[in-house]
């Protein structure tokens, strides 16, 4: 049995225009997909987030970036076989042109998926009263649903499916509402796939790359075979300083950087910033958006962990900040994206599901301009073609067919609360179990992780020893106690000729039980103090 080839909407109502409230609430999308009617995307359909955006009015375009385009990105052109898919189609149309295996051959004829019910997300409420989910080789033909096998175990398009690229264009839609008309979205296989895709776009080998003095480890190591380097701003406890930016690009030297040009492009993560938990506020993201106004910079939003904004902490004995009511609570209480305030669409946005969902999943999309997603698909035509077809019709039987964005907000609701807890137990066996003398912090607002500073001038190693010297001696003590924590310097943003002024380490809040956590700082506490030369008596506590 054949199944579609081509996306394709059919109507369903007239065509009377649709009058939707800006920007588009949950309630919207229903409204919509009514009039637009059934969609039917086959096999290696083509799709375009055009197809399920709202009708835009007098929204601008964006600013075009031809001129910051790579050499490499410019080279590349579209697929011509995959480039052939804009024929599928047609009607009736027979097709021995593109290497599309026959889903007959395909050996797996369903799968089943067991997910929570909205808004029982334990796991034993999953257990007791999950809804399983099934996925047949040939429900689109049979009728019974816009994505099947047939379509997901075979090639698709550099998009991504047009199922999951609807999904994301409505949810970025609701939660950003983009300010200019031609944005677009692309999936990916994950945010770091698609940072490096990002740093072919944009950059030379010899580049620099603006970010966090601290930053995502990997995005450095990414870059680094590429020839490019990263230039570290200055950062507080909201993250990125517009001044220190504007400072290092104001004074920017060629001489000075081994001839390098002026960066082009911000790497950040506005939101629970990996490695040291910042939270940008709204004035600070609007303060670092007129700067890159100002020195024509190219932003890169990477926002795995935007959802994981939590409760505002209000100490180990305080009461409670009570949750949101309802979605619409939820997303009042989001700081606003740099996606939502891009007037110039000098912003591509980074999202995935690896942090929301599971990682395993290797799925995430980008947001940007219609120029700069172009260039982007025309990449992965050549190299992850698109995420796995099994990954994308778990997410959309679990998503769209089931959730619908209403439960996956409250999904994401129930994914703050957590987190909320988990912090709150950190934080609480860092005040029981650590030096504050020796070690600070400060609460995180957003994300999985603790930044944690410790004052090496009060080590009895401090000026014998080098700093890097002294971080891998109290790394190895708290190893030695049966703890791992991450070094400070495995996130500096400047790797060539990094001479550390200060001792940092990193806990994640998001992988140990609250119990084996709370164990785990007091092993570190205990390490400290003994490193750092205090009395540590039976208990753990310093004496």
């Amino acid at each position: 049995m054949s199944p579609p080839t081509a996306i394709d909407i059919e109507a369903v109502t007239d065509t009377q225009a649709i009058v939707l409230p800006d920007p588009l609430t949950v309630n919207g999308v229903t409204s919509r997909r009514a009039k637009a009617g059934k969609l039917v995307a086959g096999t290696a359909a083509f799709t375009s987030s055009d197809f399920f955006k709202s009708p835009t009015s007098g929204k601008p375009k964006a600013k075009r970036w031809d001129h910051y385009l790579s050499l490499e990105s410019k080279s590349r052109q579209p697929s011509s076989l995959k480039g052939a898919a804009q024929y599928l189609k047609n009607p009736g149309l027979i097709s021995l042109g593109g290497g599309l295996p026959c889903a007959e051959n395909f050996p797996i004829e369903e799968l089943t998926v067991k997910v929570p019910s909205p808004p029982h997300f334990s796991e034993r409420d999953t257990k007791e009263s999950g809804r399983v989910l099934s996925a047949g080789k040939y429900d689109v033909s049979n009728g019974h649903s816009a994505y099947d096998l047939s379509i997901a175990l075979n090639y698709g398009l550099g998009t991504g499916s047009a199922q999951m690229i609807r999904f994301v264009t409505e949810h970025t839609e609701i939660v950003c509402s983009p300010p200019y008309d031609d944005w677009q979205c692309s999936l990916t296989v994950g945010s770091t796939s698609a940072l490096d895709q990002t740093y072919r776009i944009f950059c030379e080998r010899g580049d620099y790359v603006l970010s966090e003095e601290y930053t995502f480890a990997s995005a450095v190591e990414t870059a680094l075979p590429l020839g490019i380097r990263f230039a570290g701003v200055k950062i507080d406890e909201q993250g990125l300083l517009p001044e220190s930016m504007d400072e290092i690009l104001s004074n920017w030297n060629p001489e000075e950087r081994g001839g390098a040009r002026k960066p082009r492009v911000l790497y950040t993560v506005p939101s629970g910033q990996n490695p040291t938990g910042a939270t940008q506020g709204t004035a600070r993201r609007q303060a670092i958006y007129k700067v890159a106004q100002k020195h024509d910079i190219y932003i890169i939003e990477d926002e795995p962990y935007y959802f994981l904004q939590m409760q505002p902490y209000t100490g180990p004995n305080a009461a409670p900040v009570p949750p949101p009511a309802n979605n619409e609570e939820f997303l009042k209480a989001l700081i606003p994206t740099y996606l939502s305030m891009d007037v110039d669409g000098r912003v591509m946005r980074m999202d995935s599901f690896s942090k929301v969902i599971a990682p395993g999943t290797r799925v995430g999309w980008i947001t940007a301009s219609e120029q700069i997603v172009e260039r982007f698909v025309r990449h992965n035509e050549c190299s992850n073609q698109n995420p796995s077809g099994i990954s994308q019709l778990v997410l959309y039987k679990m998503l769209d067919e089931s959730w619908g964005h209403r439960g996956y907000l409250e999904w994401l609701i129930h994914l703050r609360l957590e987190y909320t807890r988990r912090r709150d137990v950190i934080l609480a066996a860092c005040e029981k179990y650590l030096p504050k003398e020796i070690v600070s912090w400060n609460p995180p607002a957003a994300g999985m992780f603790l930044w944690m500073k410790l004052d090496h001038t009060l080590h009895p190693l401090n000026g014998k020893v080098s700093l890097t010297e002294l971080e891998e001696k109290i790394f190895l003590a708290a190893v030695d106690k049966g703890v791992l924590m991450s070094r400070g310097s495995w996130f500096t943003a400047e790797r060539v000729n990094y001479v550390p002024h200060e001792l940092f380490f990193r806990a994640t809040f998001a992988a140990a039980t609250e119990e084996r956590m709370t164990e785990a700082i007091e092993r570190f506490g205990t390490a400290v103090k003994e490193s750092f030369g205090l009395v540590v008596n039976g208990d753990g506590n310093g004496a």
